[in-house]
């Protein structure tokens, strides 16, 4: 009976939450610390969105916005009396479809060959070991660093005696050759990530390596190739300079060189900007379109867990 009273009078001693208000009071201001960090955290990002956001936006406004509307002080921040006249008179242009296809043609051949080159490139230095591995690495790295513009006369020089001036294949070696080193480099971390043991044990499996590559280590490159994919698209699909070196004809813009002359035929008379603005927006739709057919595919961490220790 005196062992029973003497544990609970023990455990009545023993203090509890109510008995350290201090302690309670410590919990609650850290808490509340806490939440207003990550609500100012919350704030920054939202105001660094909308700071990142607005050029995009008062394009796409702009586009639809008549010219008249846009000269119109103070200026109007919502699409209050939106028109396609501006798409409509751009998209009907007698170059806008020429530079279109020369652009998507030069872009998608110029992304097949950088993540042909690239891919092998790539394995070669990851899976193997051979003399002059180390070199040809510092090499790629040594050449992504040059100046595109110490080479500008080299290649005109190159492509003219070729006969490759305003041609979709010349100007997508440039391209090309410009591309590949980073690109290169890129894949060779994804290529790294994916454990060899992924291939050993489907060749004891029964799988040949040729099988085992096909079936276990290009599915798991696929993030790698579609993000380098993006990289190289976006590179060649922006690209300006070395084109207006390659292409002077006027027959074979790709679309920067065509905003650029759109841009300078409409300061002659006047910058109709709502033209301009529906310019640019028909220059960023492509892209929009190819970010939402390979999102879904730039992911990373697919071999997380396919190998233990």
């Amino acid at each position: 009976m005196s062992a029973t009273v003497r544990v609970r009078a023990g455990a009545a001693a023993r203090p509890t939450a109510a008995d350290r208000p201090d302690a309670t009071v410590r919990s609650r201001r850290t808490g509340v610390r806490r939440l207003a960090g990550r609500v100012l955290a919350g704030l920054v990002a939202v105001a660094v969105s909308l700071v990142w956001v607005f050029p995009v936006y008062w394009m796409l406004l702009s586009a639809l916005t008549p010219n008249a509307r846009l000269r119109a002080m103070p200026p109007t921040f919502w699409p209050s009396a939106a028109t396609w006249s501006n798409l409509r008179d751009v998209i009907t242009g007698t170059s806008f479809a020429t530079a279109l296809r020369m652009s998507l043609a030069v872009t998608g051949l110029t992304v097949l060959v950088v993540l042909g080159f690239a891919f092998l490139a790539a394995l070669a230095i990851s899976r193997f070991r051979f003399r002059g591995r180390t070199a040809f690495v510092l090499t790629v790295l040594i050449v992504q660093m040059l100046p595109a513009e110490g080479l500008f006369i080299a290649q005109y020089k190159m492509l003219s005696a070729t006969g490759l001036l305003n041609s979709v294949i010349g100007i997508s070696v440039l391209y090309t050759a410009a591309i590949v080193p980073f690109t290169i480099w890129m894949l060779r971390g994804f290529v790294e990530g994916v454990p060899a043991d992924l291939e050993e044990a489907a060749m004891i499996d029964g799988l040949s390596r040729t099988q085992a590559f096909w079936r276990i280590t290009l599915p798991l490159l696929a993030p790698g190739l579609v993000a380098s994919g993006v990289y190289a698209f976006l590179q060649a699909w922006n690209e300006f300079t070395v084109a207006l070196v390659a292409l002077p004809a006027e027959s074979a813009q790709t679309l920067p060189l065509w905003l650029r002359g759109f841009l300078a035929a409409s300061a002659n008379k006047g910058v109709d900007w709502g033209q301009v603005m529906a310019a640019s927006t028909l220059l960023a739709v492509p892209v929009i379109i190819f970010f939402l057919v390979v999102q879904s595919r730039m992911t990373s961490g697919l071999v997380s867990g396919a190998v233990k220790g």
